[in-house]
């Protein structure tokens, strides 16, 4: 039986490369960019308005001010993020920081490059608004509660 593989040519057991594709939707990175803008101090996502509840805008299905480009040619994106930001914050750290978490977080849960990170200051929040606008609530799943030992 060894003597039949041996006589055998190798090019028929060679099999071909395994093709792998990888896509990622737009909504996954804009997820991502929202999760890492609400834990950033100092800074206010864009809300949706009136208007886009009524025309039936989903937060999910567009995120407000988070943009994103996929370059299929560099395997890259590049990313325009509109934010609002509190007074008294300086502006230049504030976009630095926000560009460098963005740049991490994208990089470590896509593998992709980012190519450019464009922060845009809307709108300048006063203290005022900045004590009603704390509670912002997180995209994660609740935190467990505790469970009953009794049946019911």
């Amino acid at each position: 039986m060894y003597d039949k593989l041996k006589a055998m040519d190798t090019k028929e057991l060679d099999l071909p490369e395994t093709l792998f594709i990888r896509d990622i939707e737009s909504k996954v990175f804009e997820s991502i960019i929202l999760q890492c803008l609400l834990k950033i101090e100092g800074i206010k996502v864009q809300e949706h308005n009136l208007l886009d509840s009524l025309l039936g805008r989903e937060i999910v299905e567009k995120m407000k001010g988070i943009h994103v480009e996929q370059d299929q040619k560099k395997q890259s994106i590049n990313i325009r993020v509109e934010v609002n930001i509190f007074y008294g914050v300086v502006i230049p750290e504030k976009a630095e920081e926000v560009q460098n978490k963005i740049v991490e977080e994208i990089s470590l849960w896509t593998g992709l490059h980012v190519g450019s990170v464009h922060v845009i200051f809307k709108n300048l929040v006063t203290t005022i608004h900045k004590k009603e606008e704390e509670t912002v609530p997180l995209l994660r799943s609740p935190v467990p509660q505790e469970e009953y030992g009794e049946p019911f």
